[in-house]
């Protein structure tokens, strides 16, 4: 048996810089927590933007905090379809040769020229979590959930380091295929 590890299931949700959220939001805003996350140091934030695509809009949509050097705006597959928009799956933070949208805030708008992504699916774990898991950070594994609709993802990344904490995050288009539950979990396979 593989090493279990809890499933995270990430929606659409927007990290912003902090340029970004003083137009959407009034200059010097700061980030509301109002739900700690998984991840140590990050949180859901009250506040929420409208995401304009080139065929609709995504209305009310979370943003996590801390802040982030740029903002990167991560749909589902089939969220950033709905707004015509091709997402590539990326690895956070990897933002070259993406496309951008429009970020609309309750003081202001903002056009990005690239920062939208599907995130890659990918393992969080603390070092001496991999260590028992047998991996390290960047290594790429595969998953499997069980269960009525069970399956295995391949292609996972491995994120560890002591600024993570032991979950799996997919999202919502993943989870769905997958039948993921609340309290759902995976086994990590090599």
């Amino acid at each position: 048996m593989g090493y279990e590890v809890k499933i995270g299931l990430s929606n659409k949700h927007v990290h912003l810089s902090q340029k970004d959220l003083d137009v959407l939001f009034g200059e010097g805003h700061e980030l509301t927590p109002t739900k700690a996350l998984v991840q140590p140091g990050q949180f859901a934030a009250e506040e929420k933007i409208d995401i304009v695509g080139p065929k609709k809009a995504i209305k009310g949509v979370r943003v996590l905090g801390p802040v982030r050097p740029e903002t990167q705006v991560e749909l589902a597959l089939t969220d950033a379809r709905g707004i015509g928009i091709t997402a590539p799956v990326r690895e956070s933070g990897k933002l070259d040769g993406t496309p951008g949208c429009k970020l609309v805030g309750p003081c202001g708008e903002v056009e990005l020229e690239k920062g939208v992504i599907a995130a890659l699916r990918h393992v969080h774990l603390n070092d001496e979590q991999a260590a028992e898991a047998g991996v390290k950070d960047g290594d790429w594994v595969s998953i499997k959930l069980g269960g009525e609709r069970g399956l295995v993802f391949e292609n996972v990344l491995v994120r560890a380091g002591e600024k993570h904490f032991a979950e799996v995050h997919l999202d919502t288009d993943e989870g769905n295929a997958a039948g993921c539950g609340p309290n759902a979990v995976c086994e990590i396979i090599k």
